[in-house]
């Protein structure tokens, strides 16, 4: 069954006090900005009772510097799931052991030593994330979703409570992942968050177990929640809205799970559907 199109929704107000959006490829323009017609819609949605909420694979830091005068009381769904705050109290966060995350160490360098793939890999904690590849390419990925970012000798030294394991690779990361970490799958989520990008997290983290913690929290149904995505890492999210959208540009995969398709990111899909659903 693929998505349908947006266009057959009828005008709002619909019931929907939840929204809950991706942010590179889907509420994010093809500039990886933040349209300026969001934050009008935004008074909107807070006038109307309605709680917006940003789900990423970006750390909580650099998600609160991305939407400014609301970080410090906004909503978030950081590190694809790991940490989860409402109305700016954490409302769940889900660690890794740190033998886990050696392990994962071990296969990555492993990889990256036997010239099978260009890789790099950020170990994600709860204070900052780290690195210690030290190139400008690898760096200047890195600090697009890691603002508090600090590079480090040895990985297997951090002290931290760490969320998930991130990997960037510079050609595809969807065979990589399977080939470098598949032996992690049985354990624990190993998502592809985009074209370069692989996260391994607790089997029990997620975007969707994010949304439901937020859910919880705030007494709202499924039925009044909608759910924007674009890529592999939001799949599961897309069952916690009855409003469940997949970006014109989505992984095939979405398009298949999502109950609507909305236009693409490059022509603000999420607020075309938004007035289209809140009637504002």
């Amino acid at each position: 069954m693929s998505a349908q199109p947006w266009t057959q929704i009828p005008v709002g107000p619909h019931d929907i006090k939840l929204v809950v959006a991706d942010m590179d490829g889907t509420l994010l323009d093809e500039h990886s900005e933040i349209p300026e017609e969001f934050w009008p819609m935004l008074d909107r949605m807070n006038e109307h009772g309605v709680t917006f909420v940003p789900a990423s694979g970006r750390q909580l830091a650099t998600l609160k510097s991305m939407f400014g005068h609301i970080a410090q009381n906004g909503s978030y769904i950081a590190e694809n799931g790991n940490m989860v705050v409402s109305h700016g109290q954490v409302v769940n966060v889900i660690d890794i052991p740190m033998e886990e995350v050696h392990c994962m160490l071990d296969a990555a360098r492993d990889a990256y030593q036997q010239g099978k793939y260009d890789i790099g890999v950020v170990v994600c904690g709860l204070d900052r994330a780290y690195v210690n590849r030290r190139d400008d390419a690898f760096l200047a990925e890195c600090r697009k979703y890691y603002h508090e970012l600090e590079i480090v000798d040895d990985l297997y030294a951090v002290q931290d409570r760490v969320l998930k394991v991130a990997v960037f690779d510079f050609d595809e990361a969807e065979p990589m992942a399977h080939a470098v970490f598949g032996g992690f799958e049985q354990s624990h989520q190993v998502v592809v968050s985009g074209k370069h990008w692989v996260d391994i997290m607790d089997r029990d983290a997620d975007k969707k177990q994010g949304v439901i913690a937020l859910q919880r929290a705030l007494g709202v149904t499924p039925a009044q929640t909608a759910v924007f995505g674009d890529y592999l890492n939001d799949l599961l999210m897309l069952d916690t809205g009855e409003w469940s959208f997949a970006m014109a540009n989505a992984h095939p995969d979405l398009k298949r799970a999502a109950h609507y398709e909305a236009p693409s990111n490059a022509e603000h899909g999420v607020l075309q559907v938004l007035h289209h659903l809140l009637g504002v």
